[in-house]
């Protein structure tokens, strides 16, 4: 019964958290803490962290943990194909429409009306992402500027957009960077 369980409960998860990845932490939490008691809260935050810095999507990668978990390894099949069935679904939709009727007038003309909107979006969480790192809060004050983060962005943006660095190069440069900082305690 668990399998079954587990697969209805990510897919709820699957179909609800549109909008990325910390929309699904809350939809996670209620599932597996509140709802199944499947973990206590003290391993949902393992989770959370967990799933937040790995690669991948947050919801696929709280799938994976809750669902070994809960089950091994079939409890990862069930809750990871239940957190993917509706993306998929819609997804091959969407490609189905779009190869049918790509040439059409019509939907060049709405898919162009969409771009802006998504370029606006994720710049928007670029913004406030960036703005997290360089005051760390949402309050914009001067003293509470993080000058190794602004210190950090100036080169890494300058490296990517000037040199084209390669995106993974940076983020390993940051890194070690920040960890030689936080050695000699400038961090």
């Amino acid at each position: 019964m668990n399998l079954i369980e587990l697969f209805l409960s990510f897919l709820q998860i699957g179909l609800f958290s549109i909008g990325g990845g910390y929309v699904a932490i809350p939809l996670i939490r209620y599932q597996t803490v509140i709802l199944h008691g499947w973990l206590t809260e003290s391993q949902f935050l393992d989770l959370a962290t967990i799933a937040e810095m790995t690669p991948g999507p947050i919801a696929i990668n709280g799938a994976t943990f809750v669902g070994l978990q809960v089950a091994g390894i079939p409890g990862v099949i069930c809750a990871t194909l239940g957190c993917i069935f509706p993306s998929l679904i819609l997804v091959s939709l969407l490609a189905w429409v779009y190869r049918k009727y790509r040439t059409l007038p019509l939907l060049q003309s709405i898919l162009s009306s969409l771009r802006p909107a998504v370029v606006a979006l994720i710049a928007s969480a670029g913004l406030n992402m960036l703005l997290q790192v360089i005051f760390g809060s949402r309050a914009i004050h001067l003293s509470s500027v993080n000058w190794i983060g602004v210190a950090l962005f100036i080169p890494a943006i300058f490296a990517l957009r000037r040199f084209k660095w390669n995106p993974i190069f940076v983020m390993i440069a940051c890194g070690l960077l920040s960890l030689l900082l936080g050695i000699l305690g400038l961090a």
